[in-house]
């Protein structure tokens, strides 16, 4: 697809969605909530179920939550991990990891004793993290933001321990009736309409709009993951097909 006036050519990409999540970050959270209805919360409740059942996590004791936002995965999994789970929130933005940090430091008093919480500013197409550091990988409606995706999979493979687990929420195609056309309307329309409202800038939620429209079907990210060297690759689709919950394992 060539670009357009949304959507940046791959040398100007990174800088782009740098500048588009600086202009959203104060007002981040609430846009996601306007935007979906509140059921993001739902979707990324999901995640952090399936990266931590209710049968146990045995053998989780680092997980990376990759274009962390404002710390909805790594929070919503600190609340239901062992003590002993450590956490590492990675963003390339340092207004997103801002967000983040405001959100620690409103926990309550004793919530994330014996648990470590650190933040660090970094792209997903090169962590600087060694190989094989991670027992869990997760990434919410961030790789589509990647400049490249297939080097996203690929530094995410690279920085999971053997049996270690990655876990993409991302949006994806309605496979229900109608859903399609009628999100698509919606997603076009009133999504930059909010952004102007509650930002004060319709552009960054145009190109949010042309990123989804853009992103692969879940048959293609699953390719690409095995591509990248996951095994067991598989997904689910959530809200009737709008988001997809995809899986794999480093082995």
């Amino acid at each position: 697809m060539r670009p357009n006036a949304y959507f940046p050519p791959p040398s100007e990409h990174r800088a782009f969605v740098r500048g588009v999540f600086e202009r959203v970050a104060e007002r981040y959270d609430l846009m996601n909530d306007l935007m979906s209805f509140g059921l993001h919360r739902r979707w990324k409740q999901a995640l952090a179920e399936r990266v931590l059942p209710r049968n146990g996590s045995a053998g989780l004791r680092d997980m990376l939550d990759m274009a962390c936002g404002s710390g909805d995965i790594a929070l919503r999994c600190l609340a239901q991990a062992p003590a002993h789970v450590a956490f590492t929130l990675c963003d390339s933005n340092r207004d997103m990891l801002r967000q983040a940090q405001r959100r620690i430091d409103a926990l309550p008093a004793g919530q994330a004793a014996g648990r470590r919480l650190r933040l660090l500013c970094a792209e997903a197409e090169g962590l600087p993290f060694g190989g094989r550091s991670f027992d869990a990988y997760t990434i919410a409606f961030g790789i589509r933001n990647a400049s490249c995706i297939a080097s996203a999979l690929t530094e995410a493979r690279r920085v999971l321990r053997p049996g270690g687990r990655f876990f993409c929420l991302e949006f994806s195609r309605a496979h229900l009736p109608g859903l399609e056309q009628a999100y698509a309307a919606y997603a076009g329309r009133a999504i930059p309409a909010l952004g102007k409202w509650v930002v004060g800038d319709e552009a960054p939620y145009r190109y949010l709009v042309e990123s989804i429209r853009r992103f692969p079907p879940p048959q293609r990210l699953g390719a690409m993951m095995e591509e990248a060297g996951f095994a067991r690759v598989s997904w689910e689709r959530l809200g009737g097909g709008i988001v997809a919950l995809h899986r794999g394992w480093r082995l």
